[in-house]
């Protein structure tokens, strides 16, 4: 080939590129409103797991799809700037990880003064600067965590403190908690009140019954009763087994039949749902036990695991995690296709293994599971549509290069080899004094008389002339334009 047509070859390849581009943003879109409207929540995990199952992407992949599509959401500039591709799915990619709406004037004008490295480069410094930032402000958080008590003159207990945002969420759940609890203790007292007036005479002193308490006071109930049952029940939670161990009571015509009468209740007396017992009694600890007509308990049998260990390992081994179609997450449950309560084997043509989430939804959100004969699974949609273990392939245009520029011209995007071209000059990048120019309130990584402190990015040291001082104010006024043009002046 001579020059003129290898030339015309890098022109060729460098505006199919900008197409593509410009077809990826029109895909965030679409994929944004697909998770938007939750479309992929028809047994999958996620939107990413769907794109994994549906398009064939690997789930990091796909994963990032979606992120970049949520970013660009409220990113109009990069977006508007991919689909004119003008830039590189690879610069907005990377400038999404730190863009916001503040910042994404300034980081589009770097993108699009930028080679994809500098890009790259920028983003690693600026986010290792904000996970410093980050990890001072946790510090800072931690080391101003208090609590004041002491008592007041009147003989009240002033309580004034401040929590790490994790202890405190758990303490506003516990006094929440607390709250409903006194709330339904109340609410149970003032019926059996308005029946003994119902049942007897007036009571004349109804009008003197105290208000129902404020907010603050119902707050300083909830505290109390918190204290109270930690001192009642002791602060020690009990080892992570007794902990997390849920124990529920189902009758046996119950696990065989959802409709039968009968109790399924968690141990503290919680009602659950039959299809959720049949759910827990797929993989779990059994003990049978008889009681009389006045329900007492007559005989207590053996625990044993439903699945033997030994049952269990081949399974593990057979099915390397969730069989549902596009999930394969490896830590899986048991599950009977035929339930053992309604006579189904405990054998490994019967067993399958699921994730919680999808056992959930074999049992308890109408999914369907069955063996076929040659020993593959076959999983249905509550609207008994079939979901295949690989979907059919996707219907593509005869010339999709075409259908592109068709596209694009008709959107109104000019598009050729000349427009991702960068406006870099070939200077050499300053990481550390870009970022101190870029990010909103940026602390100096470039210290007065002192090198450039380049590890504090994630850069090769190289050692350089110290610096002179840097006026930051007079940086921050500059364009982010000229940033890849100029290099740090005094």
């Amino acid at each position: 080939m001579t020059t003129t047509d290898l030339d015309r070859l890098g022109e060729e390849i460098a505006e199919l590129s900008a197409h593509l581009d410009a077809a990826i943003a029109h895909l965030l879109t679409l994929i944004r409103e697909f998770d938007a409207q939750a479309g992929w929540n028809t047994g999958f995990r996620s939107c990413a797991h769907w794109l994994s199952w549906r398009v064939g992407l690997d789930l990091g992949a796909a994963r990032e799809r979606v992120r970049v599509a949520r970013a660009l959401g409220s990113l109009p500039g990069l977006a508007q700037a991919l689909a004119r591709g003008e830039l590189s799915y690879a610069k907005v990619r990377a400038l999404t990880r730190v863009a916001s709406a503040e910042t994404e004037e300034r980081l589009l004008a770097v993108g699009k003064a930028s080679t994809a490295e500098h890009v790259e480069r920028i983003v690693r410094g600026w986010r290792r600067v904000d996970r410093q930032a980050e990890v001072r402000e946790t510090a800072r958080r931690h080391a101003a965590r208090a609590v004041h008590v002491y008592q007041d003159e009147d003989g009240m207990v002033v309580i004034r403190g401040r929590l790490t945002p994790e202890a405190g969420a758990a303490l506003m759940r516990a006094l929440e908690a607390a709250r409903e609890t006194l709330y339904q203790k109340r609410h149970a007292q003032d019926v059996s009140a308005e029946t003994s007036a119902a049942d007897g005479a007036k009571d004349t002193s109804a009008d003197d019954s105290p208000e129902a308490p404020t907010m603050p006071q119902q707050q300083a109930d909830a505290l109390a009763l918190v204290a109270e049952t930690a001192l009642h029940h002791g602060i020690d939670p009990g080892a992570p087994g007794e902990r997390y161990q849920v124990v529920v009571h189902v009758d046996a015509p119950v696990l065989a039949d959802a409709d039968a009468p009968g109790q399924s209740v968690l141990e503290d007396g919680a009602h659950v749902s039959a299809e959720t017992s049949q759910r827990l009694a797929c993989d779990a600890t059994r003990v049978l036990m008889c009681h009389d007509a006045q329900g007492r308990v007559t005989e207590v049998g053996a625990r044993t695991r439903t699945i033997p260990p030994a049952l269990r390992r081949a399974l593990q081994h057979r099915d390397r995690g969730c069989r549902f179609p596009g999930c394969g997450v490896r830590v899986a449950e048991g599950h009977h296709l035929r339930h053992w309560a309604r006579g189904g084997p405990t054998t490994l043509s019967n067993l399958a293994l699921l994730c919680r989430r999808h056992h959930r939804a074999v049992h308890e959100e109408g999914y369907r599971v069955e063996r076929l004969r040659d020993d593959e699974l076959r999983f249905r949609r509550p609207d008994t549509q079939l979901l295949p273990e690989v979907p059919a392939p996707a219907s593509t245009h005869a010339d999709p290069i075409l259908f592109l520029r068709d596209r694009n011209e008709a959107a109104g995007f000019r598009v050729d080899d000349r427009v991702a071209i960068p406006q870099w000059c070939g200077e050499r990048l300053d990481v550390v004094w870009a970022i101190d120019v870029l990010r909103p309130a940026a602390e100096p990584l470039i210290q007065p008389g002192r090198p450039y402190a380049r590890r504090a990015v994630g850069e090769r040291h190289e050692p350089r002339r110290a610096a002179r001082p840097l006026k930051l104010t007079h940086y921050r006024s500059a364009r982010p334009l000229d940033m890849a043009r100029r290099g740090p002046t005094s």
